[in-house]
């Protein structure tokens, strides 16, 4: 997975660097009018975004799952003296801390939660901001979703991918349940020569603007402002929107 993070060829796992460079400059100078500021970013993956940021003069922390991501970050930070603070933990169960000016939560993250974990997420990432203190998520739409869900099955053979460095075939299946309004896209990787058999289940939670809107509303956010795209991506797909929330002043 770190591999296809830092990966130039693809936007599937990170964003490559150019398109990040210029979302970072939009967030720096759209986003974090206050200065000096402290930035946490939730799913920071290999601290792409984080890294940045704190060249830029911003006190940094992330949180991920992924531990080989982590320590990519943090190896980041250490040779570069950057002002980063990195932890390897569920977001479902992370102390997010407080007195953060900006929280990013980005390329799709929150839609891979159940419907009460995001809304505990975004509550605990409300708590976690200083007074008018922002978050930025970027999000699928609900198109986006259903039609992942409903796509047919197909399957290939690959020397490595993201779930193997050994030859394989994958096979992909979509299911899309629209009691819940959500996508599960479920990966069968058989290793060639064992022919071993692994299972992965990806989720998907969808969402209309209109829901996006009561979530963070629900959650204690305010002047909530939906983007068609994070500013600075290239060709920007439909299947993404992005979502600026404010806390409200005087709230500690």
């Amino acid at each position: 997975m770190l591999r296809e993070h830092l990966s130039q060829d693809h936007d599937r796992a990170s964003r490559r660097g150019t398109v990040i460079d210029a979302h970072v400059q939009w967030i720096h100078s759209q986003l974090l009018t206050k200065r000096p500021a402290r930035v946490l970013d939730l799913g920071c993956g290999p601290g792409l975004y984080t890294s940045r940021l704190a060249k830029l003069g911003y006190e940094c922390t992330g949180i991920d799952f992924s531990p080989a991501s982590i320590a990519h970050a943090e190896q980041e930070a250490q040779a570069a003296s950057l002002s980063c603070t990195y932890r390897c933990e569920d977001l479902r169960g992370a102390d997010l801390g407080e007195g953060h000016d900006l929280i990013l939560l980005i390329f799709g993250e929150l839609n891979a939660f159940a419907p009460k974990d995001a809304r505990a997420v975004l509550s605990k990432a409300r708590d976690a901001l200083s007074p008018e203190g922002t978050v930025l998520l970027e999000v699928h739409t609900a198109d986006a979703v259903r039609s992942a869900g409903a796509r047919p099955p197909f399957w290939y053979s690959a020397e490595q991918s993201l779930f193997s460095d050994r030859p394989h075939v994958l096979l992909q299946e979509h299911i899309w349940r629209s009691d819940t309004s959500a996508a599960a896209i479920r990966y069968s990787i058989v290793d060639a020569e064992r022919a071993d058999v692994q299972t992965f289940v990806e989720g998907r939670q969808a969402y209309t603007e209109g829901e996006y809107h009561a979530l963070l509303t629900d959650a204690g956010f305010a002047a909530i402002e939906i983007l068609p795209s994070l500013p600075g991506t290239p060709d920007a797909p439909a299947n993404l929107i992005a979502i600026v929330g404010r806390k409200p002043g005087g709230l500690a």
